[in-house]
């Protein structure tokens, strides 16, 4: 996270729409004393009053292997992001910069026995597929006989149970609303244009 105060984020409803918005995750973790990585589409799931992030990797994957002895990782979602050149501001004596949002979720992963694998699968697909509306969805019934099983093989599922849930917004909210204004236009039609349009104080 950022250390400044003024771009943390806590709004648990916030960071999981985030989530739900960007779910491709980097896992880092650390289970044997050395750091890896991994990179996972993630479903996020809330059940009595706990939320999670389910996902699956590939058996070959450096994670994998430690699953079924569980170990603590950090999931983190990168939303958009842009360089910030001072020019923007309008005023002298600035820095360059990058305005970005993250979420960071983590806690314990444990492995997912075969069952929840397969509903994970359904899940994500569906999820996924639904951003392609009014494309028809895909779903595995239109596998041939055997060969999901067959694929299924290959991977593991795995659960991560969130225990801290933080953000950054960073969107030179540290700035006069001038020169953000100043940032947003430079910025164009970038999707971190729009956040900053939000975010800008009105004029008085």
């Amino acid at each position: 996270m950022h250390p400044a105060p003024l771009f943390h984020v806590t709004d648990r409803d916030a960071l999981q729409a985030l989530l739900r918005i960007q779910p491709f995750v980097t896992l880092c973790a650390a289970p044997d004393g050395r750091p890896r990585v991994a990179h996972a589409p993630v479903v996020v799931t809330e059940a009595d009053g706990a939320l999670y992030l389910d996902f699956h990797l590939a058996r070959g994957n450096a994670l994998a292997p430690f699953l079924a002895g569980g170990f603590r990782a950090v999931a983190v979602s990168l939303g958009p992001d842009a360089y910030v050149s001072p020019d923007w501001y309008g005023a002298p004596d600035q820095v360059p910069t990058w305005n970005y949002l993250t979420v960071e979720a983590e806690g314990p992963v444990t492995a997912m026995d075969e069952a929840l694998l397969i509903d994970l699968l359904d899940r994500l697909s569906a999820q996924e597929e639904a951003r392609l509306a009014p494309k028809p969805p895909w779903t595995r019934d239109k596998m041939s006989p055997g060969r999901f099983e067959a694929m299924l093989r290959g991977i593991v599922g795995a659960r991560l149970t969130v225990e801290r849930l933080e953000g950054t917004s960073k969107l030179s909210q540290n700035k006069t609303a001038d020169q953000q204004a100043g940032v947003a236009a430079a910025l164009g039609d970038h999707p971190i244009a729009g956040l900053m349009h939000a975010t800008i104080p009105p004029a008085a």
